[in-house]
């Protein structure tokens, strides 16, 4: 991970998803005159319509964007209910037993790999996701362990090809969502060209995981929530 006394990176390619914390991470690299690359993937997941607000904050940026049609990827990672259609989106917090059901194997892992890829074919020096403090009771992925292990990997796997100084960064990873919040209404990111929902649809549900750790966050960030929730109701377990 990044030290305090390093030189930014000046070419950052972003695994992001169209979600609050991928989409200020990348308007924070911004903000600080990173050169960016997003890198959105498809890969088989229910909300894919979150594809849909991630090219819209790379046109706002003015960064290149890279989507990867992996959809086929949904029938290997069997068992998630974000890639299983026959697996109900469970309600709840990510704290609750039930969000192990919206774990995808290896998907960080997975997705940093496809993102290292293009960093060396673009010879950029930085690989960066915004897994935060919120994603580590559930998502094994999502833990320091496993960035500072990443990191070790890449340096071992791409030894002679990797720019300059070049590091996996995570620098949300000790922040709370509602962290993030209040630093992107600092640096003006529209929150409404966000997308959290794991049910997909073209409504946030206001229920599932990812909604309820939403709503919860820009009320402690105590940031107006211009989200429009359909709030399905809590016994309402029909798949979208």
């Amino acid at each position: 991970m990044k030290s305090a006394d390093k030189p930014q990176s000046a070419h950052a390619v972003v695994v992001a998803s169209g979600g609050v914390d991928s989409t200020t991470l990348a308007y924070r690299l911004k903000a600080e005159g990173r050169q960016l690359t997003l890198l959105g993937v498809d890969y088989g997941q229910r909300h894919r319509t979150e594809l849909a607000y991630l090219r819209r904050t790379a046109g706002a940026l003015g960064a290149r964007y890279v989507q990867l049609d992996l959809s086929g990827l949904g029938g290997l990672l069997a068992g998630s209910a974000l890639t299983d259609r026959g697996i109900a989106v469970p309600f709840g917090y990510y704290t609750d037993v039930s969000m192990q059901a919206t774990v995808v194997p290896n998907r960080n892992a997975l997705l940093l790999d496809l993102a290292v890829g293009l960093a060396v074919s673009a010879k950029a020096d930085a690989v960066t996701f915004g897994a935060h403090a919120g994603d580590h009771p559930i998502y094994p992925d999502c833990r320091p362990a496993f960035v500072e292990a990443y990191a070790r990997m890449v340096a071992l796997a791409n030894e002679g090809f990797l720019a300059e100084g070049f590091e996996v960064l995570a620098p949300f990873l000790t922040w709370t969502k509602a962290d993030i919040v209040r630093h992107g209404a600092e640096l003006g990111v529209p929150f409404t060209d966000t997308w959290s929902c794991y049910r997909g649809g073209s409504r946030h549900c206001g229920r599932c995981g990812t909604c309820a750790e939403r709503r919860e966050a820009f009320d402690l960030a105590g940031v107006a929530d211009p989200t429009d929730y359909h709030f399905i109701d809590d016994q309402e377990t029909g798949l979208s």
